[in-house]
Order: structure tokens, then C-alpha cells, then sequence
């Protein structure tokens, strides 16, 4: 059997979990040179919610910070996490302004794009798939894992031979809830591994403690690659430590080869800021805690909070278990969405209106409308035409490829952003999010030109700059 490889997510991911993507490129330049010398299969690093956070919280161009991750670490391959016809945004794009964004990743140092879409829709991903091939990235597609009657190990492994035949170059199972055990893995492993021809990643967090215990088992099931966070940024709602699983296999047949005294010098870095971070109260003790809540509802831990605080504001408080016991009715009815963003936060809402209301879909919000629509794309299981009729209202539900009812956008976005562009790369900025992108833009200027740009806008109105 081969060596085992990983991917470090302690750049991306780890912090995403434990600290809402904080962590800022200042903070991990010191350290990325030692991590280039480790040989990590990748090094999980852009994409996720590192874009909005780079943008929204830490003035910095999510460009700029993928450039000098490049420079700093030539010799690893750099990855990043991608929602298909998302891409890093909350809508679906269309295909120009898609496989823009994957030509500027890759120019700009990425070399493995993970792509998922939330309803585990094929035709959400091809796109994507295509584009990553051209540009010679290496194209990974995530199975959004989840539990439900639609979930049995038939359904990923019909799931894996799709993304194969797409022409995916590995695939990844992506249990972002911890929902996976570590049986349930060595089963589910083996029998995608007995399916396919390409390598099998394995991706879940240490939320419900079983995180090390699955990674084992779909190890000895035939897994190639798994992702693993250094220990200072592992546990809680993160990932099993890097340096844990490297100890554990070491000296086996799937040893990673990874140097553990080098690791260790790694660790010594994260732990400061983990010291930091602790400190200023961005770290919460609790999100290291274990929380089998998860195991129980079948619900991401993100999900019951948010739930939690929607029947707080509405004083309903009392009402949380009847909308823990309400989800799953939802979510049968809306065809087993996996609860994933944005899904998760549609079937919860929509839970908690009906539990409200004291009546089922007296209210429905506009994204559950949409979801049943098939704005989202095809859902696990079909949804019932007499409930579909009843939530649409006469409207026709959209059968084809949410993406292939979009015109093409990319020349309509370059002309919105044209006043803010200072390389390329920034309409795609303006794409993703056009109310937070241009505050960053603004603030670029200010500090290039030391000019206040509201005033110098107000003056070019006046002035038209030809």
C-alpha cells in the first residue's frame, strides 16, 4: 500500500472553523517557508469563506494573499475549496464569470480545486470540472456527506462513478458536519475505493470526537489522501492534529513520511497564536469541547446555534426541541437536501416558521420556495408534485441546470467594476460580493493615493475622468 498523504488545512479550514477565517496573511508568513519543507501532499489554503473574510474583516486582496503563499511555498502544491456554480459567492454564476475565476486561480498559484455543490447535483459541478482540466489544475470533487433514508452507501458510490465519469481527477468525502463513524467510514471507503479508479480523500472535523478514530479506519479501507489540521488549530470543531496521525502511522505500511521534529517546530509557531487568539477572546474554549448534538439530530453544530438564536429573538426559546424534530419533516419534504450551506440555514429557518406559526408552510420563505423551485439544482430525492404545487402557487418548477437559464454576466460585471479595477483579479473581488467589494476597494485607494475616495469619487461625478 502506498504512503498515506495529507493535506494541512491549518491555513484555511482549521481557521475557519475554530476562529470565523480570522487568521491574517501577517499571521502566517513567518511560518509558511518551514511548512513548505514538510512535504504535505497540499496545503489547504483559499476558497471557503477566506475570500468574504479577506474582504469583509481584514482589508487584505484575497489575490494578493494567494500570490504570496505561491512565492513562499514553491514546493507544495496550494488547494483550495470550491461551491461549483457558487464558486465563493451565495448565487449561482454563469459559466464565463466561472471559468474566469478558475484561469485567475490557477494563474495566481492554485493547483487542486475541491469542488461540491450542496445538493450533490452533477450538473452544478461539470462546469467547474471542465474548467480546472483546462487550465491543468488538478480537479477534486467533494460527496457532500450526510445521514437520511436517500443516503445509503448505493447513492455515494452511484455519486463517485458520475464525478468519474465527469473526468474528476480524485474525489473527496467532505463530512463537514461529523456526522461520519468510523465503521460508516471503513464501509463507505471501501466500497467507493471497489467503484473507482481515481484516489479517495477523506475530509471530517473532531465536532462529535471521531474524527482520528474515522480517519483510521477509511485508512485501512483503502483511503489515499486525508486532510488533518497541526494540533495548536485541531480539535472541537477542526480537524484530528496532523502530528497525532503522523505518530500513529508511523512505522506501518502507511507511514506518511512526514518528520515529526519538523512538525513540531510548526507547532511551537500555531501554539503562540493559539495563546493569541485565546487571549483576545477569538478563540472560545467551548468550540474545542465535543459535541455529539450532532450524532443525535443529524444537525451541523453551526445549524443548532443558528436555530437556537432565530427562537430567542422570537422569544420562542421553549419551542427548540418541536423545531429539532421538525427539520427532518422538512427536509423529507424538500427532497433530502444535505444540510450544508445554504441549505442548512433554508431548512432551519423554514423549521423554525412552522413550529412558530403552530401551522406547516403558513409561511414560506422565499429560499425554501427557491429550493423546492430547483434554484438550487436537483434535489437527493424527488420532491412530491402535490407538495411542490402547494408551496410554488402556480409557478413552474426549473427542471434544467439552475446555470443554464443565466446569460452570460463577466463584460456586464467587468463595465459595474470598471471605476474600482486595478488588476484583473478585482472584478472577480466585485463578483462574489458587490456590496463588501467596493468598501475594500475604497480603502485600497485611500491608502495608495492618501486621498479620501468617497470625496474623490463625488469629484470624478462632477469631472467625468475620460
Amino acid at each position: 500500500m502506498a504512503k498515506i498523504k495529507v493535506t494541512e488545512t491549518v491555513l484555511r479550514d482549521a481557521h475557519q472553523s475554530l476562529i470565523a477565517t480570522r487568521m491574517t496573511m501577517d499571521e502566517m508568513r513567518p511560518i509558511l517557508s518551514t511548512m513548505d519543507k514538510v512535504g504535505f501532499y497540499s496545503a489547504e489554503v483559499w476558497g471557503g469563506a477566506t475570500f468574504d473574510s479577506c474582504l469583509r474583516f481584514l482589508n487584505e486582496d484575497p489575490w494578493e494573499r494567494l500570490r504570496i503563499l505561491r512565492k513562499e511555498m514553491p514546493n507544495t502544491k496550494l488547494q483550495m475549496l470550491f461551491r461549483g456554480q457558487n464558486m465563493l459567492g451565495y448565487r449561482h454564476y454563469a459559466d464565463d464569470v466561472l471559468e474566469y475565476f478558475v484561469q485567475k486561480s490557477v494563474a495566481n498559484g492554485i493547483d487542486i480545486i475541491r469542488i461540491f455543490d450542496a445538493l450533490n447535483d452533477i450538473r452544478n459541478l461539470k462546469t467547474a470540472i471542465s474548467a480546472a482540466k483546462k487550465e491543468g489544475a488538478h480537479a477534486q470533487v467533494a460527496i457532500s456527506y450526510t445521514l437520511g433514508d436517500v443516503f445509503t452507501t448505493e447513492y455515494y458510490v452511484n455519486y463517485c462513478k458520475q464525478i468519474e465519469a465527469e473526468g474528476a481527477d480524485s474525489i473527496c468525502i467532505k463530512d463537514m458536519a461529523a456526522l461520519l463513524t468510523p465503521y460508516r467510514t471503513a464501509e463507505l471507503v471501501k466500497a467507493i475505493k471497489a467503484a473507482v479508479k481515481i484516489p479517495v480523500q477523506l475530509h471530517t472535523h473532531y465536532t462529535s470526537g471521531l474524527a482520528s478514530m474515522c480517519l483510521l479506519k477509511g485508512i485501512e479501507n483503502g483511503a489515499d489522501m486525508i486532510d488533518t489540521a497541526m494540533s495548536p488549530m485541531a480539535l472541537g470543531t477542526s480537524h484530528a492534529p496532523t502530528e497525532s496521525m503522523v505518530a500513529a502511522l508511523q512505522g506501518t505500511e502507511y507511514d506518511t513520511g512526514l518528520d515529526l521534529v519538523l512538525l513540531t517546530e510548526i507547532r511551537d509557531y500555531f501554539m503562540k497564536l493559539r495563546k493569541k487568539y485565546i487571549d483576545n477572546g477569538q478563540l472560545d474554549p467551548k468550540m474545542l469541547a465535543v459535541d455529539a448534538n450532532a450524532l443525535i439530530y443529524q444537525v451541523p453544530g453551526g445549524m443548532l446555534s443558528n436555530l437556537l438564536s432565530q427562537l430567542k429573538q422570537a422569544g420562542k426559546e421553549d419551542k427548540f426541541t418541536d423545531v429539532l424534530k421538525e427539520v427532518p419533516n422538512v427536509r423529507k419534504d424538500s427532497g433530502y437536501p444535505p444540510l450544508v450551506t445554504p441549505t442548512s440555514q433554508i431548512v432551519g429557518t423554514q423549521a423554525v416558521f412552522n413550529v412558530i406559526n403552530g401551522e406547516r408552510y403558513k409561511t414560506v420563505t422565499k429560499e425554501f420556495k427557491a429550493l423546492v423551485k430547483g434554484e438550487y439544482g436537483k434535489t437527493p430525492a424527488p420532491i412530491d408534485p402535490e407538495f411542490s404545487k402547494k408551496i410554488l402557487k402556480g409557478e413552474e418548477a426549473i427542471t434544467c441546470r439552475p446555470a443554464d437559464l443565466l446569460q452570460p454576466e463577466l463584460e456586464k460585471l467587468k463595465e459595474e467594476a470598471s471605476e474600482w479595477v486595478e488588476q484583473e483579479e478585482d472584478v472577480l473581488s466585485y463578483a462574489m460580493f458587490p456590496q463588501v467589494a467596493p468598501k475594500f476597494f475604497a480603502k485600497r485607494r485611500d491608502a495608495k493615493y492618501g486621498v479620501d475616495s468617497a470625496h474623490a469619487d463625488a469629484e470624478n461625478k462632477v469631472h467625468p475622468v475620460v
